[in-house]
């Protein structure tokens, strides 16, 4: 047994004291500090885009064409923050804008020839980016925490 393993055992078997709080054990500290960790990890390897901007790319690369409002319900952001998004993006060229045919208040959201070149480029980059956030890990602990914080988010 690791020492690692020791530590999680020791920590498990200890009765937690109701009115005891440590900050360091508390889900969203240890949450915060592992994406902190992932961001770190995302910007040494991608320095140009964010990791909501990559979302877009990324998103819009799965499922085309789509309106922003859609975009960010598939990315998990507000209408605020992935307009602010989409405005960088298109600044750069990355992405396009135009109005839906019928309903012409409807803003739709395509990649650019540059976005999808980028974002193609970019894909396994992120995936090396996973592989490094996930690597203190063993494969089989990956895919079970993988399978947890799905069911958290």
């Amino acid at each position: 047994m690791s020492a690692e393993d020791l530590k999680l055992k020791l920590v498990e078997a200890e009765e937690p004291d109701e009115n005891d709080y440590r900050l360091q054990e508390q889900v969203g500290f240890i949450l915060r500090k592992a994406h902190q960790r992932h961001v770190s990890i995302f910007a040494a390897h991608i320095a140009d885009l964010t990791p909501p901007q990559f979302a877009a790319l990324a998103k819009l690369h799965d499922v085309g064409e789509t309106s922003q409002n859609q975009l960010g319900s598939l990315i998990a952001m507000d209408a605020a923050t992935v307009k602010g998004v989409i405005d960088r993006l298109k600044a750069r060229g990355l992405v396009e804008l135009s109005k839906h045919e019928v309903d012409k208040r409807r803003l739709l959201v395509n990649l650019t020839a540059e976005g999808r070149d980028a974002v193609e480029r970019l894909i396994p980059i992120a995936r090396a980016i996973t592989q490094e956030t996930l690597a203190p890990l063993s494969a089989k602990e990956a895919a079970i925490f993988m399978r947890l914080l799905a069911k958290l988010a």
